[in-house]
């Protein structure tokens, strides 16, 4: 009895996620049901392994489910992710991973200086306006923030926040949220940026720099809990500069201009993106 291994192990297909076969991962927060989701055979030129992408609930869940998940995280290598399928079901497999290695390969400040000057190049002088004060120049990324609470805290309340949207559990194999764009696949952003890594770059910026946690994922939408948000107005307009890199249809969703989009962002504690 003594040789008996009682620790609660990754229940059902989960193991199928990771390509290592760790025995040590563990998770003691029961699930609901779900199942896999397989990478989409029709995009081959991004099939890595054959893996599934992720794995996801049948029906909603609570921000507490959320929570409890994310908090386990580090024991059992699933970051656990509230899933908006209004648009299109993610069990129906639509998804084109790519590999997370590649992440490492995109800098932030590359990306944006990137975005900018292509924007830059062909920019009419009224859409130069609406960037001011910087206008065809790329700031680039923008200082730190001071931590208001733990990030893992301010994560755990916007999951309950947004929960009664309605939204499924994804749980995905990954060592941090930023990652978890690329690996399942998520294409929200394709009008804007044809590869998901460089996005999921950016994004690890923004962890380590403002505390933010990816929550959950819609067909074009991103939640961000943010524990370290600009609170003065030029530190905000830095991040609404980066913001509009990242996701440069924030202005045609909001009050149409840097300044404006900086000011509603300023001690915000999440941030959501949607792309056209």
């Amino acid at each position: 009895m003594d040789d008996l291994d009682l620790r609660p192990h990754l229940p059902g297909n989960l193991p199928q996620l990771f390509a290592d076969g760790d025995p040590h991962r563990v998770l003691s927060v029961p699930l609901p049901a779900g199942d896999v989701v397989w990478p989409d055979p029709g995009f081959p030129q991004r099939q890595l392994t054959l893996r599934p992408a992720f794995w996801v609930s049948e029906e909603p869940v609570t921000g507490e489910l959320w929570a409890r998940l994310r908090a386990e995280h580090g024991r059992s290598g699933l970051w656990p992710l509230l899933l908006d399928d209004s648009d299109q079901p993610w069990g129906a497999g639509q998804v084109a991973p790519e590999p997370v290695d590649e992440i490492d390969n995109y800098a932030p400040i590359a990306f944006m200086s990137e975005v900018w000057h292509d924007w830059a190049e062909q920019a009419a002088d009224a859409d130069v306006e609406e960037l001011a004060p910087f206008g065809r120049q790329c700031p680039g990324p923008a200082p730190r923030g001071a931590l208001m609470d733990d990030p893992g805290a301010v994560a755990d309340r916007y999951a309950r926040s947004i929960s009664p949207r309605g939204l499924s559990l994804g749980l995905v194999a990954v060592e941090r949220g930023a990652d978890a764009l690329t690996a399942v696949g998520w294409q929200g952003a394709l009008n804007h940026n044809e590869w998901t890594a460089p996005l999921s770059a950016v994004v690890r910026g923004w962890e380590d720099r403002f505390g933010a946690r990816v929550v959950g994922l819609g067909f074009n939408t991103l939640e961000l809990s943010v524990a370290a948000p600009p609170v003065t107005a030029k530190h905000a307009l830095q991040v609404a500069a980066e913001h509009w890199a990242f996701c440069p249809d924030i202005l045609f969703q909001g009050p149409g201009t840097l300044a404006g989009y900086a000011e509603e962002i300023r001690g915000k504690t999440w941030w959501s993106f949607w792309w056209d």
